[in-house]
C-alpha cells in the first residue's frame, strides 16, 4: 500500500520559455528560407525540449508499507534512519555548502523545500538521501509513520 506519492514536475514557466524557443527559431528561419525550413526547425526544437522537460521532470517520491522510492533508487524500511524537513537556509544549506558527497541526491532546483532522509545501514556507505519536495512536513511525517509500522 502507497501512503505517500508525489511527482515532480518542471513548472509551467519553463514551457512557456520552450514555447518562446521554438517560436524564436521559426522566426529566424522563416525569413530567409520559409515555411519548409522553419516549420520543422522549430518542430524539432520543441519536441527536443519537451523531451528534455518531461525526462527532468519525471521525478517520483513514494513511500509505502516496504520503503520509500525516489526515481529509480529504493531504500527499504528496515534502512529507514530518521527523516528531517528543510525550508528556507537550511534547505539552501543542505544542497550546498552542508551536502556530504556520498549522499544520494535527488534534488530540483524549482521545488524550494528538501527532505534529509538518514540511511540506518552498516553495509551502505551512503549516509543519507537529500530529497527534493513541494510538502516536506508531510513527507517526514509519513516517513515516519512507516517507520513505526516496521518497528524501528
Amino acid at each position: 500500500m502507497t501512503r505517500y506519492r508525489e511527482r515532480l514536475v518542471v513548472p509551467a514557466r519553463w514551457w512557456l520559455l520552450l514555447v518562446g524557443l521554438a517560436a524564436s527559431v521559426w522566426l529566424v528561419y522563416e525569413l530567409p528560407f520559409g515555411p519548409g525550413v522553419s516549420l520543422p526547425a522549430a518542430g524539432g526544437v520543441f519536441a527536443l525540449g519537451a523531451v528534455a522537460l518531461l525526462a527532468y521532470g519525471r521525478l517520483a517520491i513514494a513511500v509505502g508499507d516496504d520503503g520509500v522510492s525516489v526515481g529509480r533508487a529504493r531504500l527499504p524500511l528496515t534502512a529507514l534512519g530518521s527523516a528531517e524537513a528543510l525550508t528556507g537556509e537550511d534547505a539552501r544549506a543542505a544542497r550546498g555548502p552542508g551536502l556530504d558527497r556520498r549522499a544520494y541526491v535527488a534534488i530540483r532546483g524549482y521545488v524550494p523545500g528538501v527532505v534529509r532522509i538518514g540511511v540506518d545501514d552498516a553495509a551502505d556507505p551512503t549516509p543519507y538521501w537529500l530529497v527534493s519536495t513541494r510538502r516536506p512536513e508531510r513527507l517526514v511525517a509519513e516517513l515516519e509513520a512507516a517507520r513505526q509500522t516496521a518497528g524501528r
